[in-house]
């Protein structure tokens, strides 16, 4: 959980230099970001055992993609140096985190130990909310296109204020539960934005609701190579969280598939989607999808096994570079 003492700071000072309320001026956002930093940084009163509170920042702004005013957090890797900002010519990899359902940006820095990570391994995280739109374009009636803004709105604001590295190599993007189902759907339908996805609780189709359990039946079809002309292709927001059929149409086009980031897969022995995650693997192996997995037994739906995963994901499953990285090696 983030210490008190940052989360006062997020409160007061973040708060005044990060809400924006109408359509984004980049020149005057980069200089509002500017000196955020570099009060952060080089206050005495911000200074404590030379921590450099800039760890954690919370933008509200106005989504052009959502339509309304949507909250980010993100973490930004300091070395703990105060003269930091100083370095211009460097960039950080980044994870892109979603979170579940019911949840917010706030939750993994509330109940994991992200933001340490973050530091210890030299990556940014970006944070967004979703509001229960499953990551999907249209979820919400008369809602926004919570797909879109993640893989393109969010993207570009982001990579415009911060010292971010555009290269794929240098991006992944992750998430848990509902967070694993859009996690999974973006680097299916935009692997040219990541190289590799942590999905972590969850099979990256959805499965376990009554209106889900078609998504079985057509799993099993293709594992048995039965006739599937009864499963259509339907431009359904509500459908499009299921994803089976697009992952499909993907999959089995070898050009599709050969140009998908590796997938990292993680669930708890005790998960109740564990069965839902094991059909899910049947299907993948049939199709040729390249992918990691570990089961951890004794683990349920629940945040110390999302924080063990990260923790994991970050050391040594993902190809971080556990360094900045100089301007030089990217342009």
């Amino acid at each position: 959980m983030i210490p008190p003492h940052i989360a006062r700071r997020e409160n007061t000072k973040a708060a005044k230099y990060f809400t924006f309320v109408s359509e984004w001026d980049w020149h005057s956002v980069c200089n509002v970001l500017q000196s955020f930093l570099i009060q952060c940084a080089l206050s005495p009163a911000n200074i404590e055992k030379e921590r450099c509170q800039v760890e954690v920042m919370k933008l509200n702004f106005h989504s052009l993609e959502l339509g309304i005013h949507t909250k980010v957090n993100i973490i930004l890797p300091t070395d703990r140096n105060p003269q930091f900002v100083k370095r211009e010519r460097e960039l950080f990899q980044v994870l892109w985190l979603l979170h579940g359902g019911s949840d917010d940006c706030n939750d993994y820095i509330q109940n994991t130990n992200v933001v340490r990570y973050a530091l210890e391994n030299k990556i940014a995280v970006i944070l967004p909310e979703d509001n229960n739109a499953f990551y999907t374009d249209g979820y919400i009636q008369n809602g926004g296109k919570y797909f879109s803004y993640l893989t393109d709105e969010l993207v570009r604001m982001c990579r415009s204020i911060l010292p971010l590295s555009n290269k794929r190599e240098d991006n992944f993007i992750a998430g848990h539960s509902m967070g694993s189902g859009g996690a999974m759907k973006c680097a299916m339908l935009r692997p040219d934005l990541y190289s590799a996805a942590l999905i972590m609780s969850g099979s990256g189709m959805r499965m376990h609701r009554p209106e889900d359990q078609w998504v079985a039946g057509f799993l099993e079809k293709v594992v048995n190579d039965e006739d599937i002309s009864d499963y259509p292709a339907v431009e359904d927001p509500k459908r499009d969280v299921q994803m089976a059929i697009p992952f499909y149409n993907i999959l089995r086009d070898p050009g599709k598939k050969a140009a998908l980031p590796k997938f990292y897969f993680t669930c708890g022995g005790d998960d109740f989607l564990i069965d839902d995650v094991h059909k899910a693997f049947r299907f993948y192996d049939k199709m040729g999808l390249d992918y990691f997995y570990e089961e951890v037994p004794g683990y349920q739906h629940e945040w110390d096994f999302w924080d063990l995963s990260l923790r994991k994901a970050l050391k040594d499953w993902l190809p971080l570079r556990h360094a900045a990285i100089k301007t030089t090696e990217v342009e």
